[in-house]
């Protein structure tokens, strides 16, 4: 045994830092161009479909790229998917800057847009290790402590597109943009050297890198206190998944407000600088209160769902609710003491909804629980990049009174997954009554 403990590095606790500060870094590019994309539309001539393509094109690679990422991690653990997005991250912060300290502002023209949205799309590749982390983190710790562990994961790393919409336009203005991106690159490097030093392979893996068999790999790691063991059928797990309707529901429900969450946080600078004329300071403070508040009012949204009868259910449908009369409020008015407040009111209905969906995933798709999360997680997050440009359109079709208009999307959705998630508490069976 003497060999064998020589042989695994890494502790739980450092795993958990690990993944949790290279998600924090990598999910900071949820607000790679929302407090930036003013000085974008101006210099490159962008009209408002297009500045809703670009705040929101990191989130694409960011949700697409959750489930395949994800599945690789019960192949070869969690470290090396990790490094790749970060890799591919730092790439596209690297071209970007590049880009800017060159080119910006008089040669930044609107035929260098495609470039600009493809780089993007790499920097976005940080948000997938979302996936990545939780698998990770999951084969380090036993079941009993998987529900903290994983709150303080997601909830530490959910914090950074906040933190960074309030940072960057500061940072801007004492730096100027190419020194704001530099100083970005320069922090993301820092994280990913950090994440290289820190993230850890579950002892399983470990043990299957030093050629042990399964059999021997599983015996070793379960004596050190591992718990949870790739099963292998992961594909197949998507696929069972896939089959169910209800998995289709609760996609519909995490796109509205996860995917919600993502695309607010992106678009609400333009928002509150081209509706309000707020300074780009301010704007940022009020976009980093909403992600904040979202990401925080979560772990409330996890114990209601543990409290409650059908706590997921009656969880989300208060949620929804809550959310549907933020939006609603949104759509009607014109006047910044009621849009704040407004804003809020949605912060606090997505954050708990997030919360519910993933308390709702083993109770409606108990038979593929890996494959639900991953199609949850990962469809879901899409909605991150597809909603911007639906509020850029109504811009462009209504002009300045379309950014109100563009919350009907919420609006919809909300109507949309209020009305799913009744069906899913009416049809599902009621748990047996002890005698």
């Amino acid at each position: 045994m003497g060999q064998e403990e020589r042989q695994l590095e890494g502790t739980p606790n450092q795993a958990l830092v690990g993944a949790t500060l290279g998600f924090f870094i990598g999910f900071a590019a949820v607000a790679l161009f929302g407090p930036t994309v003013e000085r974008f539309r101006q210099v490159m001539g962008l009209g408002p479909i297009q500045v809703g393509f670009l705040v929101a094109m990191p989130a694409l690679s960011g949700s697409l790229f959750r489930i395949p990422f994800a599945a690789w991690v019960d192949t070869t653990g969690g470290r090396r998917p990790f490094l790749v997005l970060l890799a591919l991250a730092i790439i596209g912060m690297a071209g970007l800057t590049l880009v800017v300290h060159l080119l910006y502002p008089e040669r930044l023209s609107r035929g260098l847009y495609p470039l600009v949205l493809v780089l993007g799309l790499l920097c976005g590749c940080g948000i997938a290790t979302f996936s990545v982390g939780i698998s990770q983190v999951s084969y380090w710790f036993p079941r009993a402590r998987q529900g903290r562990v994983l709150a303080l994961y997601a909830g530490i790393g959910n914090l950074a597109p906040g933190i960074f919409s309030v940072l960057l336009p500061i940072v801007v203005v004492r730096w100027e943009l190419s020194g704001a991106y530099l100083a970005w690159l320069c922090l993301l490097l820092v994280g990913a050297v950090a994440y290289g030093f820190t993230g850890r392979n579950a002892w399983y893996f470990q043990l299957r890198q030093q050629r042990l068999g399964p059999a021997e790999a599983r015996r070793i790691a379960a004596d050190h206190g591992q718990e949870l063991f790739p099963s292998g059928s992961i594909l197949q797990g998507l696929q069972i998944a896939a089959r169910k309707w209800r998995t289709w529901v609760l996609v519909c429900m995490y796109f509205t407000t996860f995917g919600g969450f993502v695309a607010l946080t992106a678009w609400l600078p333009t928002y509150w600088s081209a509706y309000f004329a707020l300074t780009a300071v301010a704007a940022g403070a009020l976009t980093s209160l909403y992600s904040v508040l979202t990401s925080g009012i979560r772990i409330l949204g996890g114990v209601m769902s543990d409290k409650l009868q059908r706590g997921g259910e009656n969880t989300a449908i208060l949620a929804l609710l809550i959310t549907l009369n933020g939006a609603l409020l949104m759509t009607v008015t014109d006047k910044f003491q009621l849009a704040v407040p407004a804003v809020l009111l949605m912060a606090l209905g997505m954050g708990i909804c997030n919360a519910a969906v993933f308390k709702m995933v083993p109770q409606e798709v108990p038979e593929a629980v890996g494959g639900a999360a991953g199609l949850i997680g990962g469809l879901g997050a899409l909605g991150g990049f597809v909603i911007p440009p639906i509020m850029g359109f109504a811009v462009l079709r209504e002009g300045e009174l379309g950014y109100p208009l563009g919350f009907i999307a919420f609006v919809v959705l909300g109507l949309l997954s209020l009305s799913l998630v009744w069906v899913l508490k009416y049809t599902r069976p009621e748990p047996p009554a002890w005698k």
